[in-house]
């Protein structure tokens, strides 16, 4: 660089005059600017693909987030359900003659089944179609559409609803004293079958110690 500029700056080298050697000065000073701003430009933006991968990264974290969040919640619910059953059902069997220190454990199928209104859409169409012979006949084509019906609630729509359902009871389990007699066994048994709605099979009954 050094060289470069001595050579620009003698008078009777090339015939290069002191004017041209500025302005080359000054081209190689603003290139050298650019070359320098480019690098520290580089240095601290984040690729493209990085900032689409990372909003990926965050967008699926959420995501995960709010379905454990669900599971958990319908995890509660069932075991609350279930609790109040077992001390429901406990109490009952202990005041059933014969039988003392019941324990119940109870198992639901799901949680509250929410029931919402609907509208029924009925359709019907018939059509008459000929055949080869020149005979025809008549098809009739019914067509059947459930919307659901929703309400005004704020600023938004929400499904009315109209009826909430027990959860079904996939089974009971029974241990009491007394349960070793034939007839306190049937008692039992049939009390819990009507108090829960569930059928005799999928109530089991064992004395205890």
């Amino acid at each position: 660089m050094k060289q470069l500029l001595d050579k620009l700056f003698k008078n009777g080298a090339k015939g290069t005059s002191k004017k041209t050697g500025y302005m080359l000065i000054l081209a190689l000073g603003g290139l050298m600017l650019i070359i320098v701003g480019n690098l520290f430009t580089s240095s601290n933006e984040t690729p493209p693909q990085q900032e689409i991968t990372h909003n990926l990264d965050e967008e699926s974290e959420e995501t995960a987030k709010q379905v454990k969040s669900n599971e958990d919640m319908t995890t509660s619910d069932i075991s609350e359900l279930e609790e109040s059953y077992k001390k429901d059902l406990e109490s009952m069997l202990n005041n059933i003659k014969g039988v003392s220190e019941a324990e119940v454990m109870v198992n639901l199928e799901s949680t509250k089944i929410k029931v919402y209104e609907k509208n029924l859409i009925y359709g019907q169409q018939s059509t008459d179609e000929s055949d080869k012979n020149g005979g025809t006949r008549k098809v009739q084509d019914s067509t059947e559409e459930a919307q659901t019906v929703l309400v005004r609630q704020g600023e938004g729509e929400v499904p009315l609803l109209i009826q909430t359902k027990k959860p079904e009871v996939r089974g009971v389990f029974v241990v009491a004293k007394g349960a070793d007699h034939a007839s306190v066994k049937k008692w039992i048994i049939e009390s819990t079958s009507r108090v829960l709605d569930v059928p005799t099979h999928r109530v089991s009954v064992m004395p205890k110690n």
